[in-house]
């Protein structure tokens, strides 16, 4: 399950999605998140996956990546599905009863209207770090908290450590799997017992990962000391962030969308 976890990674590629300002990308995606759960109507949300559809579609993105992304999360979109299917109550007559579950078409569509958020948040959230690379994430990130020097914090580290942990979820998991599966070739059981046993097959893999962790952590720090890095203050760079009329043209196009989707709310009955 762990080699199917994709977020983290970048995808080279020469679409409109990458070329977009880092900046940009950050403040549509938390506002795709924010419009998600802002849909009330069928209209809205359909709006909402078509639109995903498309930005993956023009990125070039394989679909197949943005389902691999899916598979970790499906215990828990398939469990959420199932409790909310048993446990909402409705107004119209019960599709089905049996003993002390009673389950109603409110409940249906409010179970399968969650878990396509699920899928849509994941799969939403994913296409920035498929489609920004760390440099570009670091600079976006930083312009945007640069408001919060006022308040003496050091904007440029925070930017640099967020975009580093992002960036080292693929490679722990790839460590992960690889101490794994040499623990597997030295006959471990780790899939195998009562639960006190599997938390005890867990420790020698832990170990060597944190051990490799901090080996990483130094190598990077080494990598970065040796081409002078000394923070962002006075750190220049090769290519200054501007926005250019693509960005504009794909703000408006989100302004409408969001549009399109928040009016039904108001005109249509809610039904999610």
């Amino acid at each position: 399950m762990l080699k199917d976890i994709t977020f983290g990674q970048y995808i080279f590629g020469r679409s409109i999605i990458h070329r977009l300002d880092p900046r940009v990308k950050i403040i549509l995606t938390f506002l795709y998140i924010i419009l998600l759960f802002t849909a009330k109507t069928l209209i809205g949300f359909g709006i909402c996956v078509i639109t995903l559809i498309t930005v993956y579609t023009i990125s070039g993105v394989p679909f197949k990546m943005a389902l691999k992304s899916l598979k970790p999360i499906m215990p828990v979109v398939i469990l959420t599905g199932i409790l909310n299917t048993f446990f909402i109550k409705g107004d119209s007559e019960p599709l089905f009863s049996f003993w002390i579950i009673t389950v109603y078409r409110e409940a249906l569509v409010f179970a399968g209207i969650l878990a396509l958020r699920i899928i849509c948040l994941v799969t939403g959230s994913s296409v920035l770090t498929y489609t920004t690379s760390p440099i570009e994430l670091t600079d976006g990130i930083e312009r945007l908290l640069k408001p919060l020097r006022v308040f003496k914090l050091p904007i440029h580290e925070l930017a640099m450590m967020m975009t580093i942990a992002l960036r080292m979820i693929p490679t722990l998991i790839d460590e992960t799997i690889k101490i794994t599966n040499a623990q597997k070739s030295r006959g471990a059981e780790l899939d195998s017992g009562t639960m006190k046993q599997r938390i005890k097959a867990l420790v020698p893999i832990l170990v060597p990962l944190f051990v490799s962790s901090f080996r990483r952590a130094d190598d990077l720090a080494l990598a970065m000391e040796s081409r002078c890095y000394k923070g962002g203050e006075g750190r220049t760079r090769m290519k200054q962030l501007r926005f250019r009329k693509i960005d504009f043209w794909v703000l408006l196009a989100f302004a409408i969308i969001a549009a399109t989707v928040i009016i039904p709310n108001y005109l249509t009955v809610n039904i999610i």
